[in-house]
């Protein structure tokens, strides 16, 4: 069995952490370096944390998130927003390429109008999806990551979006997506992993 495996099989959602249990912010940004490797869009990687570690911005974070416990407990909260305006940063993003030689400017101009093009046509509502889309694909891959270094989160969702928006001082082109709390689960009353269906269940081939 690969570590892959073992990380994917491991990886459970934590309800109830091990209190005052600290991560250290080389820690988190070491998670943070595999993070960054995320698939994205056109490479336009949406997805911004907000890492929340601080007593008194935990406690205004666990009132938007309607007094779930763990948010306290938590070593850390994670918030994962989604920016909507992602794809006007393409330029900067695409400008080694041009650089280095990779992309001549005729590639670079193309590249950067194929990258906006879907943005600017489909307007907010196609901006707002791909904020969600791909920061949600960011944040699975930081919660692996974190499981790969021995530590455990859970995903939520069940949160005040606009009380974080305000608790967190975010600007308004940011979607929050995801609020990850993270820490060491304690085990002594953890559930048996719930009922996953069959593989012939939620896989079709060639046609629903």
């Amino acid at each position: 069995m690969s570590e892959l495996t073992d990380v994917m099989k491991q990886r459970r959602s934590a309800n109830k952490f091990i209190q005052n249990v600290e991560i250290s912010r080389h820690e988190l940004d070491e998670i943070f370096e595999l993070v960054k490797y995320s698939p994205s869009a056109s490479n336009l990687q949406h997805a911004h944390y907000v890492v929340v570690q601080d007593a008194d911005m935990k406690q205004k974070l666990h009132e938007a998130a309607y007094k779930q416990y763990k948010v306290l407990t938590s070593s850390a909260v994670i918030v994962v927003l989604g920016h909507k305006d992602a794809y006007l940063n393409a330029p900067q993003i695409y400008e080694g390429l041009l650089h280095l030689g990779v992309l001549n400017q005729q590639e670079y101009d193309q590249t950067i109008e194929m990258a906006q093009a879907p943005y600017k046509q489909q307007g907010e509502s196609y901006q707002h999806d791909e904020a969600i889309r791909n920061a949600s694909l960011s944040a699975m891959s930081f919660m692996l990551a974190a499981k790969d270094k021995g530590w455990d989160t859970c995903p939520m969702i069940g949160f005040d979006p606009e009380a974080v928006k305000e608790v967190l001082s975010v600007p308004d082109r940011y979607v929050p997506v995801l609020m990850i709390t993270l820490g060491k689960e304690d085990t002594n009353s953890q559930r048996v992993r719930g009922y996953r269906k069959p593989v012939g269940e939620f896989v079709s081939y060639n046609q629903f």
